[in-house]
């Protein structure tokens, strides 16, 4: 195993909580700064299960990024006229909080991964490592296949210049 048992946030282990508009379900992974709320969090990584069409929450301030785990598509409709499907596969749709957002399930109920930076900071999320410079922040691997002492959709916090070979989103906090 490369990775201490405490450093993991297990997937087995993660509750949900409904959202406020009764759409779906999310759960909390990592927050930054520890037990930091939404009026003052710097990063926040979650995972949420998508039961129904209807509006997203607004963030002023915040980027997100989303990336479908399991299930879907779903089709976002943005208030600037963008509508854009995202499909498991897919590249992470990296958006503005504050810009209006509705979401149309257009398949079955879905599991995505949600990573929210208040700005300036920023976040990438990729199947791939992508070069680490002096605005890394932080570093996170999502399991998408059980490796190296990991479950599907374990997390873990990894030191940048660690090598980690398996089935996993890489997920950067950068600023």
């Amino acid at each position: 195993m490369l990775f201490g048992e405490g450093d993991i946030q297990r997937a087995a282990t993660r509750r949900f909580s409904p959202w406020k508009n009764g759409g779906g379900e999310t759960a909390e992974i990592v927050v930054h700064p520890a037990g930091a709320g939404f009026a003052d969090f710097d990063w926040r990584i979650s995972t949420a299960k998508v039961v129904q069409s209807g509006p997203f929450s607004r963030f002023d301030g915040i980027d997100r990024s989303l990336t479908v785990l399991q299930g879907g598509p779903i089709r976002l409709r943005f208030e600037d006229g963008r509508d854009v499907d995202l499909a498991q596969g897919d590249p992470a749709l990296v958006f503005a909080g504050d810009l209006g957002c509705a979401a149309d399930l257009i398949g079955e109920a879905l599991l995505d991964l949600n990573v929210m930076v208040r700005r300036p900071l920023r976040c990438r999320v990729d199947t791939v490592p992508q070069p680490v410079g002096p605005d890394l922040r932080a570093r996170y691997v999502l399991a998408l296949a059980p490796f190296a002492g990991l479950e599907r959709l374990d997390l873990v916090e990894i030191d940048p210049a660690m090598s980690v070979d398996g089935p996993a989103l890489w997920i950067d906090i950068l600023g």
